[in-house]
């Protein structure tokens, strides 16, 4: 499951990825992104993965770069922090990572919030 919320007071979507996570859960959660019309254009997002287990597989990790290239036609630029601990989580992550295409989206993995939140409020656009 994920769930999200935009801090307004940080300008930073909050998303929260819980218990075991399959392709129709990144699939919707990217489509709630695509469509929402309130985000800033230019998008920072940090996704805290601690309580949760990736399974998904290759295919799905290509599926889910094509949908978020797919959203990046909505906004300006999208930054993503993403925060791992598990071995599990980092592998799929760091492979995720190879895959991105896009100039205007920025990715990268932290293993505390501290550090996720540092390097996204060093983004300026």
């Amino acid at each position: 499951m994920v769930v999200s919320e935009f801090n307004q007071q940080t300008g930073i979507l909050e998303s929260r990825f819980e218990g075991e996570l399959k392709i129709q859960d990144a699939l919707d959660y990217i489509e709630s992104t695509k469509n929402n019309k309130t985000y800033p254009r230019d998008l920072k997002i940090i996704t805290d993965t601690r309580q949760s287990f990736f399974n998904v597989s290759i295919l799905d990790l290509q599926t889910i770069t094509i949908e978020n290239e797919r959203t990046l036609e909505n906004y300006n630029s999208i930054t993503e922090a993403i925060i791992v601990t598990d071995p599990n989580s980092t592998a799929t992550s760091m492979f995720y990572k190879g895959l991105k295409r896009s100039a205007n989206f920025k990715f990268n993995l932290f293993s505390t919030k501290e550090a996720a939140l540092e390097w996204l409020n060093q983004i300026r656009y």
